[in-house]
């Protein structure tokens, strides 16, 4: 696998719990948690959107 620019959620804790995001060349977005780095979610930017917007609809100081 090439190189990855990780990058860390805004809303995560300093130490503990991050969850890091990650686009590939063929624009695939890639999700992976600090405490379990090997597991890496792979979506689209297109199914992750929903996700996205439900979250922030339910909890309006989610800053993502």
């Amino acid at each position: 696998m090439t190189h990855l620019n990780w990058q860390k959620s805004s809303y995560s804790e300093e130490a503990t719990s991050c969850v890091y995001v990650a686009a590939t060349r063929t624009g695939e977005i890639l999700l992976r948690e600090s405490d379990v780095p090997g597991v890496i979610l792979a979506t689209t930017p297109a199914r992750l959107r929903p996700l996205i917007t439900r979250i922030k609809a339910e909890s309006p100081t989610v800053g993502l």
